[in-house]
């Protein structure tokens, strides 16, 4: 049996995991999930899933959930190397370190942000959460001020991550280039990438245009 991918684009784990499937240039069956139609709320869906989330990775009989999980687990199977997730104990706990953040601190923190937009109907951004977003942001900057990419001077899967919530707040709260310059220049590198628009600036549009069909109004923020 085939790997197959259940995701949707506009969510930015999900494009995680596709720049991953791209990096590596395995074979994936993509297996779109419309969340406004509770898709994934399905009994079929639930019994292969019953946290019902996407990105869902399947490979025969075996199913895992949570993008972090499902790109490392990639990389460690299916990669001819292990520079997108090193096997060296310290250098994994770095990527390691910088994928719990992106969970943990950012995208959480977006989440905070988009859940009430896109499932509860708020009209606004609040200025505490956005504070709490920038923040976050913040000490990404600090660790790209010494380092090229998110764990040093090599691409790993924690950029994947770390791109696709980063790209995702840019749509929801603008950032400004004066304040993260090291951000947009590992931005740029990540966009140089051969297989970044498919994986996520395609889906990244979508979600754009799917925040600005919101009319949200922004209070202000400590930009």
């Amino acid at each position: 049996m085939s790997l197959k991918l259940y995701y949707t684009s506009v969510s930015p784990p999900c494009r995680a995991s596709l720049l991953t499937i791209n990096a590596l240039g395995i074979d994936v069956e993509l297996v779109p999930i419309n969340l406004s139609a509770q898709e994934h709320l399905t009994t079929e869906f639930l019994q292969l899933n019953p946290f019902h989330t996407v990105p869902t990775l399947q490979d025969g009989s075996f199913t895992l959930c949570d993008s972090h999980a499902i790109n490392a687990y990639l990389v460690e199977k299916y990669a001819t190397d292990d520079s997108l997730y090193p096997k060296d104990l310290q250098q994994k706990a770095i990527v390691s370190q910088r994928l719990h953040f992106d969970s943990n601190v950012l995208s959480a923190r977006l989440s905070a942000i988009t859940g009430p937009i896109l499932r509860g109907g708020a009209k606004t951004v609040a200025k505490d959460k956005a504070d709490a977003l920038l923040q976050g942001l913040t000490l990404l900057e600090t660790i790209l001020e010494t380092n090229k990419y998110a764990c040093g001077d090599k691409l790993t899967i924690a950029d994947f991550s770390l791109v696709t919530t980063v790209s995702s707040a840019n749509a929801v709260l603008p950032l400004a280039s004066n304040r993260f310059p090291k951000i947009f220049d590992w931005w740029n590198r990540l966009e140089a990438l051969p297989f970044y628009k498919e994986a996520n600036q395609e889906g990244l549009d979508a979600f754009t245009n799917l925040i600005k069909s919101k009319n949200i109004v922004r209070q202000n923020s400590t930009r």
